[in-house]
């Protein structure tokens, strides 16, 4: 596990094996408070209802039991995993740990997926970003935790694939809380490579002259005013048998996003290490699909650069070549994302992929219609639409389905060149984003996940820590294991 997950060890205790009224903590329903050992009035007095997340803590001579409120509604694996989190803030205090919360939501969400849900809540919950602090806060205590579970649960199953997963999103996260200066698309691309080691996938890393030979003529136009070299990354999941079909992911990968010549505000660019949210969500997916092994062939592409002012920079007008031999005329060189998506996209068609599925921290237009807890979704198919909704929901992660009107398309009409890569009115930017994007995928079943403002948070809640979120990676691994 990435050492930004502080927690070391987590065993798993069958229930023959100990008193489960011995637990540290006391998962509970209302109605069955009296399990407590304490009076229902001593609960009512401290204001513990059983609520869903709600918690107290019981003194007792040698040990702390914990209430821990499991709400009078049905559990999802979300709801687990929040729980779980919420039961690590409440301890982390603590020396170890042992808890129940696996055995006590197993009759609701399956033994296996009570306890994967408790072990990523507790994994996530634990991680922190101080890698760049000269003095790094003291680490939490609780590093140690036995959770019970019933006789006979494929515990190593679930453990290896919570642990894949909390990892997968933990790496997403350090990916986008790395300031840029630390984050070259060179650096990028070694970390993908680190990845591929550690798993066992297939990656090509094309180098600037291997994106020219390929008419990458997006991501190279957004990376001419660079002092650092662009990277193409390609990780390839194989299955050993016969592939049931082929899924694409592509993820915006500027490491630092300037606005080019088109320069941005301060406040515009003082965030703007995050604008390779989507690649590190790819990274972070095909990080973990290994774990899960699907009889499916998994691509995960990477069209990664900064977009930088200089003399060499692309100019507003110019017109840059795509790999798909469509001409865009910049006019704006802030709109630098679908310019390297467009190549991303061009090389994902020529796989024939059943699916694709790009991710990209791509316009403001976004976050002003859906604010931060949203992303939004667009695609050109109504099956493939479906399926990453489906995805999304199992994932808990929101999505909000935006249209694709054929009535904006005359706003990216270009004088010059087969299309211009801004809209040429105000409004409706998510949408016409979009639009040019779809220019690129064809025919090919494709959707379009706008994710600027769930990228980040700007508060500590249950599983999530301020800063990056590792989102869109929970709906990638989704999307794979129900195909």
């Amino acid at each position: 596990m990435p050492n930004q997950l502080t927690i070391s060890s987590i065993n798993v205790v069958f229930s023959e094996d100990e008193d489960v009224t011995t637990a540290k903590d006391r998962p509970v329903r209302p109605g069955e408070l009296e399990d407590l050992g304490v009076s229902k009035e001593f609960l009512i007095a401290n204001e513990f209802e059983g609520k869903l997340q709600q918690t107290l803590l019981l003194s007792r001579q040698e040990e702390v039991v914990i209430a821990l409120g499991l709400g009078d509604q049905p559990l999802t694996a979300a709801d687990a995993r929040a729980t779980a989190a919420t039961l690590w803030h409440s301890t982390k205090h603590l020396d170890s740990l042992t808890s129940s919360l696996p055995l006590s939501i197993a009759a609701e969400l399956g033994n296996e997926t009570a306890l994967q849900a408790t072990v990523e809540g507790l994994l996530l919950a634990s991680y922190r970003f101080d890698e760049l602090k000269g003095t790094p806060e003291a680490e939490p205590k609780l590093d140690r935790i036995n959770l019970l579970v019933a006789d006979g649960v494929d515990s190593e199953t679930a453990l290896r694939k919570a642990e894949a997963v909390a990892s997968a999103i933990a790496l997403s996260r350090d990916l986008v809380n790395r300031p840029g200066g630390s984050l070259s698309a060179l650096q990028l691309a070694d970390e993908a490579v680190s990845v591929a080691e550690n798993t066992g996938l297939e990656i090509e890393i094309w180098d600037k002259q291997r994106l020219l030979n390929e008419r990458c003529g997006g991501i190279i136009g957004v990376n001419a005013g660079s002092l650092e070299e662009p990277r193409l990354v390609r990780m390839t999941w194989r299955p050993k048998g016969e592939s049931r079909g082929t899924i694409h992911f592509v993820g915006k990968g500027i490491t630092f996003d300037t606005g080019g010549l088109n320069l941005k505000t301060f406040e515009g660019m003082k965030e703007m290490k995050i604008d390779m949210g989507g690649a590190a969500a790819v990274i972070g997916a095909m990080s973990a699909i290994a774990a899960y092994a699907p009889d499916l062939t998994v691509i995960g592409t990477c069209c990664c650069t900064d977009n930088q002012p200089s003399p060499t920079a692309t100019k507003p007008g110019d017109v840059l070549k795509i790999r798909n031999g469509k001409t865009v005329e910049v006019l704006n060189t802030d709109a630098e994302g679908r310019l390297v998506l467009a190549d991303g996209l061009s090389i994902a068609v020529e796989d024939q992929p059943d699916l694709i599925v790009d991710l990209a921290t791509l316009t403001g237009a976004c976050m002003v219609a859906l604010g931060q807890r949203y992303a939004g979704l667009m695609g050109n198919n109504e099956a493939a639409i479906a399926k990453v909704q489906t995805a999304a929901a199992l994932a808990n992660e929101r999505v909000w389905h935006l249209p694709l009107p054929n009535e904006y398309r005359k706003q990216l009409d270009s004088e010059i060149a087969d299309i211009q890569n801004i809209g040429s009115g105000r409004f409706a930017g998510a949408l016409v984003a979009g639009l040019f994007l779809q220019e690129f995928v064809g025919e090919s079943p494709w959707v379009h996940l706008d994710i600027a403002g769930p990228v980040t948070t700007d508060e500590n809640e249950a599983e999530f820590v301020k800063g990056a979120t590792g989102f869109g990676v929970r709906t990638l691994i989704e999307i794979v294991n129900n195909w």
